[in-house]
């Protein structure tokens, strides 16, 4: 019943860094970063999207993590970014003795908004967005990608790169686009950051308009971690701005190699 999840590795570690890509992407838009950091890496295709496979019986959230669990490596730092930061949130409460620290990016524990939670988007937003989807899933993720751009620096040229990493690698499936807005609309984490005591870098976009930066904040908070924000980033600041995000990363990965729990 497990799907066969694609993964694409470079070069040698103890801890290398996992990286797990947004909603509708796939692990070619981490191609600048991965270059910039230049550390043991393996990169990790969401199920239904790049040249990962899909099961609609395993579209559920636990399903989907336990497939990727499959694929990853025994131990390592993991880097969610957007959707990919619940998988990478859950793994780290569920698997702790595999996941040495987490670098979050442009994240959230709930992406939809509550009377409880400002820091989501609100509801209405997200039925027009499930309604457009439904109706043309291309359309939409194209406007996601502008989205997820808007206010940034080279918002122009990063469109291009997401564009040509779409081409590269793959589009998704339209079921798997459909299943992970669904994700987005319900899943709530914030009770569940109690219970991960991994080190914790987060990091946003000033201009950030899926996930706001308040978000970031609340999160890093919870998680007793660091946080970053990069001026006139949105929502994909290791796209528009690389070094100025694989600085810190760098850094906290050195802190986690050397022993030291970053500050």
């Amino acid at each position: 019943m497990s799907i066969s999840v694609h993964t694409e590795s470079a070069g040698s570690g103890e801890l290398p860094l996992v990286l797990l890509h947004g909603w509708g992407m796939s692990l070619r838009v981490f191609d600048p970063l991965r270059a910039a950091l230049g550390v043991a890496d393996c990169a990790v295709d969401l199920p239904g999207h790049g040249r990962s496979g899909w099961n609609p019986q395993r579209a559920g959230f636990e399903h989907q993590l336990e497939d990727m669990a499959r694929a990853m490596p025994p131990r390592g730092v993991v880097l969610g970014w957007s959707l990919g930061a619940y998988f990478a949130l859950e793994y780290a409460r569920r698997w702790p003795q595999r996941v040495a620290g987490l670098v979050l990016i442009a994240a959230t524990p709930c992406f939809a908004g509550a009377p409880d939670w400002p820091h989501g988007l609100e509801p209405l937003a997200m039925e027009a967005f499930n309604a457009t989807l439904e109706q043309d899933w291309q359309h939409t993720l194209q406007d996601f990608i502008w989205l997820q751009l808007r206010g940034s620096r080279n918002a122009d040229v990063v469109q291009r790169q997401i564009q040509a990493a779409l081409r590269a690698q793959g589009e998704p499936r339209r079921e798997a686009l459909v299943a992970g807005m669904g994700l987005l609309g319900t899943l709530d984490l914030r009770e569940q950051l109690r219970d991960i005591r991994q080190p914790a870098l987060v990091i946003t976009g000033q201009h950030d308009r899926v996930t706001p930066p308040s978000a970031g904040e609340w999160l890093a908070q919870a998680l007793r971690g660091e946080y970053h924000s990069i001026p006139r980033a949105s929502h994909a600041p290791f796209l528009s701005h690389v070094e100025e995000t694989a600085a810190p990363i760098r850094n906290f990965l050195t802190r986690i190699a050397s022993g030291a729990r970053p500050a």
